[in-house]
Parts: C-alpha cells; structure tokens; sequence
C-alpha cells in the first residue's frame, strides 16, 4: 500500500472551495491519509504555490502551511484545525507571512496551484522550533520514506 492524501473538500487537481481561502473564512480544509509506512516514526505536511506571484512568471514558491512531528498514527486534520487541536507534540514552521498555522490560497494574479504533500520520515525531528521550510527539509533529508500530495487549484473572484 502507497501512501495517499486525500480531502473531501476538493479533489486532485480540482478547486480549493473559497471557504478555504483568503476570500472566505481562511479555514484549513480537512485532509486524510493512509498506507502510512510500517516503519514510519513522524509525518511532515507542507502546503505551498510554486506559481507565486504570477503562474505566466513565477518567481517563488509561497508557504502557506508547515507541521512537522505528526505522529504516525494520526490519520488526517480536520477542517478548520486551531493550533491547540494539533496532535500533541507536532511543530509548526513558519509560512511566508512569517506566522505559524494555516494560511489560505490568496493569488494576486490568475489561477495557482496549491501542492499539500506529506512526507512519512523514519524519525522524530529534534525540536526545531519555528523553522522555515527550507531548515524543516535539511532536517529531513535522509529521512523519508514515503511522499505524497494532492494538489488543489485556486483563482481569486471565480
């Protein structure tokens, strides 16, 4: 068994409903997983736009969600989460409006494309605080065993 990222709020490659979004309540959509690995000790998800700020030209990759130490067991996040209903022990990185927690698509120009990709790691992380993504992928390299994402899209007005 793959390990596979689903949510009932959009399908792969469909669209982001606005209640997610910058232009409704700005609300984590919920995510569920499974074919976690046996030997599987954290999990990492990661929510970005590589189409920042313009998808015809873009020039960086914008994030809008970091959790890292996510217990093996944990099937999935419901929608809506608050930090205080993260799993226990799971870290929150920086996304790049410099705060913590989820951070909804907001695309100034066109439509973009949001990767939610989780990584099953064959370790717990240290305690790395508030890392940004690029420490959190230092962190975990050598470390995965498994990835997999789900990609949503988003354009503002529609």
């Amino acid at each position: 068994m793959s390990l596979t990222l689903t949510s009932t709020a959009f399908a792969e490659g469909g669209a982001i409903p606005r209640r997610h979004t910058c232009e409704g309540d700005n609300v984590s959509p919920d995510l569920a997983w499974s074919g976690v690995p046996a030997e599987c000790e954290s999990l990492v998800l990661l929510i970005d736009d590589p189409d920042a700020p313009d998808p015809q030209a873009p020039r960086m990759v914008w994030d809008h969600w970091l959790l890292y130490n996510l217990p093996p067991e944990c099937e999935g996040l419901p929608a809506d989460l608050r930090e205080e209903q993260l799993p226990a022990g799971t870290g929150q990185g920086l996304n790049s409006w410099g705060r913590t927690g989820y951070g909804g698509p907001c695309p100034p120009v066109g439509q973009h494309r949001y990767f939610h990709i989780l990584y099953a790691l064959d370790t717990r992380l240290p305690d790395l605080g508030t890392p940004h993504k690029n420490q959190l992928l230092v962190a975990m390299e050598g470390h995965i065993l498994a990835r997999t994402e789900l990609v949503g899209t988003y354009r503002k007005g529609v």
